[in-house]
């Protein structure tokens, strides 16, 4: 079984995912505690275990300390904290190689095609015959089946029921696209309910039942609940090489935040994200 990264609460109480998984260290949330003294010592850690990049998901308030020392600010989410504060995702190459991206046209013209897509919505003609809902505890097994299939690697380990489990009885909402009573779809809302966000992710839909607009449609249902929990911003961290995931986000009238290069181990291999947000009562 496939080692994920691990996550690592640091002394000054930030929280990180690090690992050789995807080679990088993660600054998942980060404290006011010693914010001064945190970009060198996220380096530090990043050298002392060989890492190649250093992502930092920080509020606008720290980003002079990151910038400082040497961090690029890479994409940005308004009100990202509450709906008062903006969120920076920063970057920081230990590997020039790291910050090099070779499908760099690719990706600017699948961002040529999900713009050209933006507040479409959902194709009325498409979606016939499916049903969609929460999942349940007694989905697991099943949701896990659909993330093996679907994903040759996952930067979470997604791909394991327990982790699905877990993460269900703490801060995600699971929801799910069935055909006849059989699970074909999977998507999830991560609810960082402090800061009134939530991130849009782990869209994952089985090859046979592509082309039926069932991620728009998950996403709409995740919308709607963020809605009626007055939930101020939603985002998501999008494969940049994925058209289809772009133009979800787009078509639902997401505006993009930005490119993480290399960031993350997806699909086999270490690519690219796009920043997609909103605010979901807009």
């Amino acid at each position: 079984m496939t080692k994920h990264d691990r996550l690592e609460t640091l002394p000054c109480g930030s929280l990180v995912q690090h690992g050789q998984y995807n080679d990088r260290v993660y600054l998942m949330k980060a404290t006011d505690a010693a914010a001064a003294k945190l970009p060198k010592r996220l380096i530090g850690l990043a050298q002392n275990q060989g890492y190649g990049k250093i992502f930092a998901k920080i509020p606008l308030r720290m980003g002079k300390e990151f910038e400082t020392s040497g961090f690029l600010q890479e994409a940005r989410v308004p009100g990202f904290f509450n709906g008062s504060e903006d969120a920076l995702f920063m970057a920081y190459y230990l590997d020039d190689l790291r910050a090099k991206e070779s499908e760099s046209v690719n990706y600017e013209n699948i961002m040529k095609l999900a713009k050209a897509k933006r507040n479409s919505g959902i194709a009325t003609a498409k979606g016939a015959g499916f049903s969609f809902r929460r999942c349940q505890e007694s989905d697991v097994s099943a949701m896990a089946k659909i993330y093996q299939k679907v994903f040759a690697s996952y930067p979470f380990p997604i791909h394991e029921s327990d982790y699905l489990l877990e993460t269900m009885r703490d801060a995600v909402d699971y929801f799910c696209a069935e055909k006849e009573g059989v699970m074909v779809a999977l998507a999830s809302a991560e609810k960082y309910q402090q800061d009134s966000n939530w991130e849009m992710t782990d869209f994952a839909t089985l090859p046979k039942w592509r082309g039926h607009s069932l991620g728009v449609r998950l996403l709409d249902l995740m919308e709607n609940e963020a809605v009626r929990q007055n939930v101020k911003t939603v985002y998501t961290i999008a494969r940049a090489a994925s058209a289809g995931m772009n133009i979800t986000f787009a078509r639902l009238g997401y505006h993009f935040g930005g490119r993480l290069k290399n960031n993350t181990n997806i699909s086999g291999q270490i690519e690219s994200m796009n920043v997609w947000y909103k605010s979901p009562e807009k």
